[in-house]
């Protein structure tokens, strides 16, 4: 089940929504989110649903025994085996084939391992529970000896598939009290809407260029250049729409998340560009790898080697592919780059210089991501480079960008916060009286509801009409 099917935003959500407000306590509203959170997981595969509760399970009992225990030693062991099992499954299920293969691959064996199934949002919910584990190890946050409360924080269905990571120590507040005001579930519904149709609207149309394309093989370089810009585009809308949504409906139930995106295809550096993607992940390894690591307190050989260890580990977290690692390491050589020797360059670039080099980079590295065949991405960057490019341009590439160039005008400019410019610019209510500060918010309301309202009708309307509703980052 997807955010953007039909059951789920029909069905599935208004339920959920209803038996919660009709709950009452704290309690209760929790045991009818964490019911439907189990169910919203089970929907797809329910027996893999055993694998994520067995890891919360030893989790919670090596959380208690850590909490419990005076000695060292004790508390270092039950870590390790909550941290063996979690990890444990994770390498199981989506590395161990991409491990033997590459070891049978190096020796010359002809043998090779087919990818296991992968449950899905394993890679997310299992970050969720080391933070957990990790946070009461090192004192950080006390054990959670409500078991559903700890279940709830893994399972909760908004964040449980792809995201964003939930800190433990962030969520833990909520878990035990929370209110949902009316603010709450309206900017909740308002924040949902956005999402969805970022994914409907703007991704999912994005995406439908890239599948049009062949971007295997030889290619022009209209095309190689029409399909990158494409899935950079598709990627962010899918990706920022799913994380619009999941913040959006844990507004409606009281929980405050974090950002996860903020216009990351404004930034004017490498840097800049990893502070606005994907924000909680870059949290995650910061935290709990980075710094423990050293982080920036090292020598500059060593800091770039936990760089480079680092953004290796990033890349292999997206997936069990080399064209993965290498997207990985190509950012992690870019930030030492960008942080051991640019920051000795005293010349100030227009900002507008830095914006371009990055895109002309993050797109690059878009291409890397998308081919699992390091050799189709290599051929496609040398098409987008002219070099061995099938000619500037060829009837396909045309009649797609002659098509969807209206779409990509929009997704262009859907990339920029035009609400918070407006904001600005727009009724600067410490220089209006009571009475018109009063009218333009209200004009301003009513508009928004006007413009949700058919957002949210043409979203709708787009996935009765279209069979292509794919979430990207179902498979990481």
């Amino acid at each position: 089940m997807v955010f953007s099917s039909l059951s789920f935003m029909t069905a599935f959500l208004p339920l959920t929504i209803l038996l919660y407000f009709v709950s009452g306590s704290s309690k209760w509203r929790n045991g009818v989110l964490l019911v439907f959170s189990l169910i919203f997981y089970s929907w797809g595969e329910p027996k893999r649903i055993l694998i994520m509760l067995a890891s919360i399970l030893i989790n919670y009992m090596s959380a208690l025994a850590i909490a419990s225990s005076s000695k060292r030693g004790v508390k270092r062991m039950f870590l390790v085996l909550g941290l063996a099992v979690t990890l444990g499954g994770l390498i199981y299920f989506k590395y161990f084939a991409f491990f033997v293969n590459s070891i049978n691959g190096l020796f010359g064996f002809e043998r090779s391992l087919q990818p296991l199934s992968l449950p899905i949002g394993i890679s997310f919910y299992t970050f969720q529970i080391i933070t957990y584990t990790v946070d009461v190890y090192l004192g950080k946050t006390p054990v959670q000896r409500n078991l559903p409360r700890l279940m709830l924080y893994i399972s909760f269905f908004p964040q449980l598939i792809a995201g964003p990571i939930v800190n433990y120590t962030q969520i833990m507040p909520y878990l035990a009290e929370r209110k949902s005001t009316l603010a709450d579930i309206y900017g909740g519904m308002r924040r949902f809407i956005i999402g969805l149709a970022k994914k409907v609207l703007l991704a999912n149309v994005c995406g439908e260029i890239v599948a049009g394309l062949e971007l295997f093989g030889n290619m022009s370089a209209l095309e190689a250049w029409l399909g990158a810009i494409a899935y950079t585009l598709q990627i962010y809308f899918d990706f920022s729409g799913y994380s619009d949504m999941a913040i959006g409906m844990g507004r409606i139930f009281g929980f405050k998340f974090l950002e996860n995106f903020r216009y990351p295809y404004l930034s004017s550096s490498v840097t800049e560009f990893w502070r606005r993607w994907h924000i909680s992940l870059g949290s995650f390894f910061r935290e709990y790898v980075y710094i423990p690591m050293g982080g920036n307190r090292v020598k500059p050989f060593r800091q770039a080697l936990n760089l480079i260890i680092v953004w290796g580990l990033t890349g292999l977290w997206h997936g069990a592919s080399w064209n993965f690692i290498v997207w990985g390491l190509y950012f992690g050589l870019l930030l030492i780059f960008e942080k051991l020797f640019m920051h000795r360059v005293k010349i100030k670039w227009p900002k507008v210089f830095g914006w371009a080099i990055t895109m002309l980079l993050v797109v690059f590295s878009w291409v890397i991501f998308y081919h699992e065949n390091l050799s189709d991405g290599l051929r496609q960057l040398s098409a987008m480079l002219v070099f061995g490019a099938d000619g500037m341009s060829d009837p396909v590439s045309v009649y797609y960008l002659k098509r969807y160039i209206g779409a990509i005008v929009i997704s262009c400019i859907a990339c920029v916060p035009w609400r918070e410019i407006s904001e600005k610019l727009s009724c600067k209510t410490k220089e209006l009286s009571h009475k018109q500060s009063c009218t333009c918010s209200a004009v301003l309301v009513a508009g928004e509801s006007v413009v949700l309202t058919a957002l949210f009708l043409m979203s709708a309307a787009f996935v009765v009409s279209s069979s292509y509703n794919p979430f990207l980052y179902f498979r990481f």
